[in-house]
């Protein structure tokens, strides 16, 4: 593994890192910049707000956990700074989802995931620089956070529904998945209330696995909120989102080993095997976007299609579970992602990942580097991860 280590360090700090600190760190306003075209120019100035919270937690990570140097943390000051300053609707509490440069609103959706991102931010820079005021705002964000979970149509949220709940009421995997992360790396940083992470990790392992149907060997996006079955008649029901399933699965495994549950590691490992038999394209490789688990056709246009973050995922998750479990199988299939994604989205002459493929693994045109969706997240943290998971494991 020393090769794969040297390449992921590579990767990380001399393509990702350096792409992002040469091009995204707006110097004028705070915070980062992410539409960006292949060469790193701006092609809109408009900020995404989870983006200053991903961007936040990721340098804070990587100067925790890989090379601490100042400039790294500075950049995490700014987004966190700038999402303090600028992505906050003082009328209710809740984050703004797109902003323009200098900060003023542009765009505000029923999704809680603006305000997870900032509450990681917040944890990792704090436990990098041991600033409690970042600690307390994590903390204050997560319990915020947690209340909209529990009850989205109490006050003061009013979270209105994405559909007409008298007629199907789904309830979406995205929110306990996204909480059982969240309150992992905030229990690590607010270690007076380490318990009371723990009760919520085990309410949001439960709630997750309300969405897998051993019957299908699958992990739906949304079931029916009244009795966890899947509505089979509808199509956007029936779509199945490998990267989202492999995602969870290391979400769940590392949370097993931490706890040393047997019963959850193998249900991560069923989770994984099942996303990753749905999503490998066996043609071209790599893993697509969506599948219909009944094979019928799905009609996101992008349904085909590579993106960058299932790819990253399955390199994380494979790479956990070889080394927990031994088994080779997972040394073949992490070898085998990543042989692909190197090859597909790393880009050798500007740095950085493409983050859209066609099926058969060409960029679509022009590329981009970045946009409100994509930004100095998934890729660097797969090479970190991966990176502190070698570590890790040559120390035993």
């Amino acid at each position: 593994m020393n090769q794969v280590y040297n390449q992921f360090k590579d990767e990380l700090l001399n393509s990702c890192v350096a792409f992002w600190l040469n091009n995204g760190v707006d110097e004028e306003y705070g915070g980062v910049l992410t539409c960006l075209d292949r060469t790193g120019t701006v092609y809109s100035t408009d900020k995404s707000v989870w983006m200053q919270g991903r961007c936040g937690w990721m340098f804070s990570y990587i100067y925790n956990h890989i090379e601490k140097k100042q400039e790294y943390l500075d950049f995490a000051k700014s987004c966190i700074d700038f999402a303090t300053a600028h992505c906050i609707d003082k009328a209710d509490g809740r984050m703004y989802f797109k902003v323009t440069r200098d900060g003023k609103p542009l765009q505000k959706r029923r999704y809680f995931f603006s305000e997870t991102f900032y509450i990681i931010a917040n944890a990792e820079y704090y436990m990098a620089t041991g600033d409690k005021a970042y600690l307390e705002e994590a903390k204050k964000y997560y319990d915020f956070v947690y209340g909209i979970y529990k009850n989205p149509a109490s006050d003061p949220y009013k979270i209105t529904p994405k559909g007409f709940a008298e007629t199907r009421n789904l309830k979406t995997l995205a929110n306990p998945m996204i909480m059982l992360n969240v309150a992992a790396i905030v229990r690590d940083a607010d270690k007076e209330r380490y318990d009371y992470y723990n009760d919520c990790i085990t309410e949001f392992i439960a709630d997750i696995k309300c969405f897998y149907k051993p019957e299908y060997k699958a992990t739906f996006e949304n079931v029916r909120a009244e009795d966890n079955e899947v509505v089979l008649e509808a199509s956007p029901c029936r779509v199945i989102n490998p990267g989202h399933d492999i995602e969870c699965s290391w979400f769940i495994l590392e949370e097993g080993i931490k706890r040393g549950d047997k019963e959850l590691i193998t249900f991560a490992e069923t989770m994984f095997n099942d996303a990753f038999d749905l999503g490998w394209d066996k043609e071209y490789g790599g893993i697509i976007y969506f599948k219909d688990i009944l094979g019928m056709p799905v009609e996101a246009y992008e349904h085909d299609m590579k993106l960058w973050w299932p790819q990253n995922e399955t390199v994380i998750a494979s790479l956990m579970l070889y080394y927990h479990t031994g088994n080779e199988k997972y040394k073949e299939i992490f070898d085998k992602v990543c042989d692909y994604a190197f090859k597909h989205f790393s880009d050798r002459e500007y740095g950085e990942w493409f983050g859209y493929l066609r099926r058969d693994g060409k960029p679509t045109e022009p590329p981009c580097k970045g946009h409100t969706f994509k930004g100095p997240f998934h890729v660097m943290r797969m090479l970190a991860k991966c990176i502190t998971i070698i570590e890790e494991n040559n120390k035993k």
